[in-house]
């Protein structure tokens, strides 16, 4: 008898794909432009650029972003913690220059530019606007099954998202930037130009050639302790120095 109820359990779910596979043929378009402060002159780096389908990316140091999207998808920009209003795909006239300026005022800018940046409360930060991004993880057997007062089920959301291949793929290439980006911005924090420059008395192009050239890996930056990466510079520049015929 069980048999005879397969295509009626079945056809929900054939339903489900063919939506799915529609919606992924949809238009895709890519939108860019530069984000600038309140006055409209200074362009902002680090402004988070986020879409509704998961995507997202942060202006450069001219405050330039480029993010591909979907029609049906809506972006929008976060900065200090603070993000704008919802801006849909099909709303903005110009995709090639959609240029915004944020409420930021000047005062704040200067702060920003003289303080030294606090890496961990920049990680916090990036952590909170990429939060859906840095928890994404594929659906499988143990997200799609729940248990509830009645028993085992199945959440129809998981199951939907099964067949998000490209969505999935997305979402994971953008998870692995960020972490890639994350721990870029750690190496910085910890092998910095004071650091390297008080122990090496390297200066201009001789210390921005040195530290190009000595970067040290992710994995010894994090488990090295102070003492241990401070004579991994030192003996770097002895190496390096040697080579330059110092």
């Amino acid at each position: 008898m069980r048999l005879l109820h397969v295509p009626v359990l079945i056809k929900p779910l054939l339903l489900v794909v063919a939506c799915l596979l529609g919606s992924a043929a949809l238009a895709q378009y890519r939108i860019q432009g530069t984000v600038f402060d309140s006055s409209r002159s200074v362009p902002l780096e680090a402004v988070s650029v986020i879409s509704t389908s998961g995507a997202g990316t942060v202006t450069d140091a001219n405050g330039r972003y480029n993010i591909a999207v979907g029609e049906k998808d809506s972006i929008w920009f976060s900065y200090l913690g603070k993000p704008t209003m919802k801006f849909p795909v099909l709303g903005i006239n110009d995709i090639n220059q959609f240029n915004i300026a944020l409420q930021v005022r000047v005062t704040v800018m200067r702060d920003l530019r003289i303080r030294p940046r606090n890496y961990r409360e920049d990680s916090l930060q990036n952590r909170e606007d990429y939060a859906k991004a840095f928890n994404f993880q594929r659906p499988n057997l143990g997200t799609m099954t729940s248990i509830g007062p009645t028993g085992a089920g199945i959440d129809i959301n998981e199951l939907i998202r099964v067949f998000q291949f490209r969505k999935n793929k997305s979402m994971e290439r953008f998870q692995a930037r960020l972490l890639l980006q994350e721990q870029d911005k750690y190496i910085d924090y910890r092998f910095n130009k004071a650091l390297v420059r008080r122990l090496t008395n390297l200066t201009g192009e001789d210390l921005d050639a040195f530290m190009k050239a000595h970067r040290p890996t992710y994995e010894f930056t994090v488990y090295s302790n102070d003492y241990d990466f401070q004579a991994y510079i030192k003996e770097a520049h002895r190496m390096w120095s040697r080579s330059k015929g110092f």
